[in-house]
């Protein structure tokens, strides 16, 4: 955070629900909220007039991986699985 930068008040969901427009007074006034979900910070509520992100966004975010990039694992013995149980049990007695 820059020493000119205003301090931003962290604001939930529910909260603004329910103080909608205590919030919209307040950016009116030129204060900035993080809006949160869950504790997660999801956006940003700014005034009109605010100053632009220094840092500009020249493409949007891929997604990469996930589920289906999950390949199964190969195992080099095609062992029944009895005797696998059989084996993991054996670790418990």
């Amino acid at each position: 955070m820059t020493a000119g930068a205003p301090q931003e008040e962290s604001l939930s969901q529910r909260q603004l629900r329910n103080e909608s427009g205590r919030v919209l007074r307040a950016v009116g006034e030129g204060r900035s909220f993080v809006l949160t979900n869950r504790g997660v910070p999801v956006g940003r509520i700014v005034p009109l007039d605010a100053p632009a992100a220094t840092l500009p966004i020249v493409r949007p975010a891929k997604r990469l991986g996930g589920w289906a990039a999950l390949k199964p694992q190969e195992t080099d013995s095609d062992r029944p699985m009895t005797q696998i149980l059989d084996e993991l049990r054996e670790d418990r007695v």
